[in-house]
């Protein structure tokens, strides 16, 4: 029903031979595809019209000519033989919906929301009316001949034409006047649902009153019957409402409802095409119009008729090769809804088929086999690192159990925080933030973990937190704390700035002096080594060095009086090294 709206062309009697019959197809890029019905190929496209979905296309009376309606607010006239645009022209301020021709081919009717009636020739508006509060969906003109036939005909003037919108409940019946005073319909029929599929069987005869078939969006058909002769003030109901129903038999004792897609009046306006059923699959029935009755629901058993042939497709089960590559995905793994089967305990216990040769395996092996980690679920808390912490997260906040939530947030394992997170419900998603919420306004350390976590339920569940509608009011806590956290951040860096200055420098300092001391001592040690080996400056200092040693040979023969002597003569030659150092450096 959204889909492109198409109209066959009546081919004319006498040209049978030549013309095909081409149905006009619009499509939602803009472009017309014009498809032959007896060749069953595509015949030709119609490019360059439109910028947009086309809602309407009609077939005019000239064959070659063709007219098309779209979302960017054009009608285009067609040449449908050189498949170029004869004429296009801006239809309404917002996208026109439907098109209808008038029966002797020189007018046209246009609609989004408002009606306006078109001079074919000069393109310009030969009358406007209201229209409906939404967009129209059908047009259609219910009479050839004005009822009046005392004055004289020009092609429009008398005629009365049928509109039905979206959503709208009411069709209205317009008449169009010789003078533009009136723009409002002159009657209207009921209905119990929007209008879907509408057919009429046009009055050609004053006395003859207009038949409506009327196709709801509920499924049901709604006839009307009425003399078109002038203004009517209240909607007109339907003469007879037709619904379709299933018998309710075979252990299904209510019936259900059929809906019925569409219908059309026969040739002979007494008996009615009914199409019901699926859309894919419908059915097709002849209904006469006999009974009297306001309300007919007919029982048709549809099951019966829809017999799809899927049992054979369904039986053809292949069994997959499996690989050593391959991993089998084993349901019931931790976090599935479907509830863990309990092995039979009691009389009921399966007998062991092992043979009499063979050990049982353990459940190391049994593990091993269907590649679950060991290490992973022998914990020594019990609680395995991956699959059951989003169980366990999700019992934690349902109970709001501090102790559990704190054995599954307090993880530090990147991976397993991620693991959690993707494996968790959705409905545990905003429960989660407010806990993190609640735990961030703690001490720092904890804080420090629950950013973790607060990275990966944002990472991995953005996508869902984005459609919801009071997602600023959830979150506003979590804000708050932010940006009270980042106001500090600009002090907070500025003073480490400073205190790594402070720090530096004085390991600098420390380090300096390091060096110093490690170099005398490493002056004394160089001396002595190199006493004999250095130059002229450098012996002159290890002459001196010598003399302490003659010195200190001599203290061990002398006594007492001649130490002092001794002491004060190394005295004497270290404050004699001094002054000959700085002649030196000068």
């Amino acid at each position: 029903q959204d889909g492109p709206q198409r109209k066959k062309r009546k081919s004319d009697a006498t040209e049978v031979d030549k013309q095909l019959d081409i149905l006009a197809i619009g499509t939602a890029v803009g472009s017309i595809l014009l498809y032959s019905t007896v060749k069953g190929e595509l015949q030709s496209k119609l490019d360059g019209g439109h910028d947009s979905r086309v809602n309407c296309v009609r077939w005019h009376q000239d064959n070659c000519c063709l007219y098309s309606c779209s979302e960017d607010k054009h009608i285009v006239e067609w040449n449908a033989q050189t498949c170029k645009v004869k004429c296009k022209w801006k239809g309404d301020n917002s996208s026109v919906t439907s098109l209808c021709i008038s029966p002797d081919g020189k007018m046209l009717l246009s609609a989004g929301r408002t009606i306006k009636l078109w001079d074919l020739e000069t393109k310009e508006v030969y009358k406007h009316f209201t229209g409906h509060a939404t967009s129209v969906s059908s047009l259609m003109f219910t009479t050839v001949k004005p009822m009046n036939e005392n004055k004289p005909f020009d092609g429009i003037t008398g005629l009365y034409f049928l509109s039905g919108a979206i959503h709208d409940r009411l069709l209205s019946v317009w008449y169009i006047r010789s003078d533009r005073k009136e723009k409002n319909a002159v009657m209207s029929f009921t209905v119990t649902d929007e209008p879907t599929f509408i057919d009429l069987t046009v009055s050609e005869v004053k006395e003859e009153p207009v038949k409506l078939a009327v196709v709801c969006r509920d499924g049901q058909l709604h006839l009307f019957e009425h003399i078109l002769n002038g203004y009517c003030k209240k909607p007109l109901t339907s003469n007879c409402t037709i619904q379709i129903a299933t018998p309710g038999d075979d252990g299904d004792s209510t019936p259900k409802p059929v809906p019925i897609l569409a219908a059309a009046f026969c040739t002979d306006k007494q008996s009615l095409l009914l199409v019901y059923g699926n859309t894919l699959q419908p059915i097709i029935e002849k209904v006469s119009l006999n009974s009297t009755e306001s309300h007919i629901c007919l029982i048709r058993d549809v099951q019966k008729v829809l017999s799809l042939k899927t049992d054979v497709a369904v039986t053809k089960v292949k069994t997959p090769v499996v690989n050593l590559d391959t991993k089998v995905l084993v349901p019931g793994i931790p976090g599935h809804s479907t509830a863990v089967k309990t092995p039979s305990s009691g009389k009921e216990k399966k007998k062991n088929k092992r043979k009499p040769g063979e050990t049982e395996e353990s459940i190391e092996e049994r593990l091993e086999a269907l590649d679950i980690d060991v290490s992973k679920v022998k914990t020594p808390g019990g609680l395995p690192q991956t699959d059951s912490f989003a169980v366990l997260l999700v019992q934690g906040l349902e109970s709001n159990d501090a102790e559990i939530l704190n054995r599954v947030l307090n993880t530090r394992k990147e991976n397993v925080i991620k693991n959690t997170v993707a494996r968790m419900p959705i409905h545990a998603v905003i429960p989660l933030l407010h806990e993190l919420t609640k735990r961030l306004q703690g001490n720092p350390y904890s804080a420090s973990l629950m950013v973790r976590w607060l990275k990966s339920v944002f990472t991995l569940h953005a996508s869902y937190l984005s459609t919801l509608p009071d997602l600023i009011p959830q979150l506003g806590m979590l804000y708050q704390l932010m940006e009270s956290r980042v106001k500090t951040l600009q002090k907070l860096s500025r003073l480490h700035g400073r205190l790594f200055i402070l720090v530096t420098q004085v390991a600098a300092s420390e380090t300096v002096q390091d060096v110093t001391e490690v170099n005398q001592t490493a002056k004394l040690v160089y001396e002595d080594e190199s006493s004999e080996e250095e130059g002229s400056d450098d012996e002159m200092i290890a002459d001196k060095d010598s003399d302490e040693n003659w010195d200190e040979d001599e203290e061990k023969e002398e006594q007492s009086d001649e130490q002092d002597m001794t002491v004060e003569k190394e005295i004497n030659g270290d404050s004699d090294l001094e002054p000959e150092n700085e002649s030196e450096e000068e």
